[in-house]
């Protein structure tokens, strides 16, 4: 039996991204997918949400939570597009961007959803390697026209370039377009959000589901001038208009507008990271100057799949990848100070056995 008789042509050419363990049959540390451990705002308790008027379908642009996404970051309303996730936004910036006459440029090591989309909308790929320190060099991005898009900081190394260096590149190439993915700026890296007035083809896309703990809720937005918004609109606005439900805009609204509480996770999870990268060292890691919720590091001693087996046999799951390139990295998400004592309490008992 053809199991693929009715597939679309695209749905047969589909890759689809591979997305970090979620396991139910046992209880694990996760380490793996970059959520934050502290939970979302608690002024989101005060909201009922049955108070809500879910048979009415929501209000189809995110009016409030642009609003305070406008208000906190001197931006006009016009500026600032929401999604479901920042998933869905790059998506659609791609679909907007990006095209067989457009190729888009990115990193050799970035996040791994950037070439399933260029393979999706059909647009060809211009793939740079990254700096032998594992950092995005920008003088190795390809000459030509289309998209570049670059995840500051990047995953999953987590190193970060300066606000400077994204802005030489935006001046001396203003025929193309840059997409900045700022999904982990929170914790450590200078956010281009405010040059967006000065360059025309800058675009930002941030999530909420790092610093402000809302990656149950799917919700992401990105911030550029209005041409360029105006494009992801016209995209969104082919498929579903209604894309962001009633009670993620309420809740997001109130998460964005508590920037106390925001700050105050990010820099428990920032104190947490740096201890646990000179633990991690002590142990023999090698370990680099990480911008994001997360860890990059490989042992000496170890192959990354060896270390990724033991720790899940342990029970803390952290993140593996195939790629030959990066296959003996770990990229360890930064969980609780508890959790953390864990990881490096299990690592240690490893180093007295076998190291093949």
């Amino acid at each position: 039996m053809n199991e693929q008789k009715y597939w679309s042509r695209a749905a047969r050419a589909a890759v689809p991204y591979v997305p970090g363990e979620q396991p139910k049959d046992r209880s694990f540390i996760k380490l793996n997918t970059n959520e934050n451990p502290y939970g979302p705002s608690p002024k989101l308790k005060e909201i009922d949400p049955f108070s809500l008027r879910f048979e009415l379908y929501p209000e189809p642009t995110g009016l409030s939570l642009r609003q305070a996404i406008a208000k906190a970051n001197d931006l006009s309303l016009d500026e600032v597009f929401v999604g479901n996730g920042s998933d869905e936004v790059l998506a659609f910036a791609f679909s907007a961007f990006a095209d067989e006459d457009n190729p888009v440029s990115f990193p050799d090591i970035t996040y791994s959803f950037y070439p399933v989309w260029s393979e999706y909308f059909g647009a060809p790929k211009q793939i740079f390697p990254l700096g032998k320190d594992l950092s995005i060099d920008l003088s190795l991005v390809p000459d030509g026209f289309g998209p570049v898009v670059i995840a500051n900081p990047n995953a999953p190394t987590g190193v970060a370039l300066e606000r400077a260096v994204l802005e030489d590149y935006l001046k001396a190439h203003p025929e193309r377009l840059m997409i900045v993915d700022e999904a982990y700026v929170d914790f450590g890296a200078e956010s281009m959000v405010p040059c967006i007035h000065s360059y025309p083809n800058l675009l930002v896309v941030q999530t909420f589901s790092k610093s402000r703990a809302l990656a149950g809720l799917r919700l992401g937005f990105a911030m550029g001038q209005k041409s360029l918004i105006d494009a992801i609109i016209r995209i969104k606005d082919s498929i579903n208009s209604y894309t962001v439900n009633t009670w993620s805009q309420v809740a997001g609204t109130i998460s964005y507008q508590d920037e106390q509480y925001t700050r105050e996770i990010v820099q428990k999870i920032i104190r947490t990271r740096e201890i646990a990268k000179e633990r991690l060292r002590a142990l023999g890691f090698e370990a680099g100057e990480s911008k994001a919720n997360f860890l990059w590091v490989k042992h000496p001693d170890f192959s990354g799949t060896k270390l990724y087996e033991y720790l899940r046999g342990q029970g803390i799951l952290v993140r593996h990848f195939s790629s030959p390139a990066i296959t003996d990295y770990l990229r360890i998400s930064v969980g609780t100070d508890d959790e953390m004592n864990e990881l490096v309490t299990t690592l240690s008992k490893l180093f007295g056995g076998d190291k093949s």
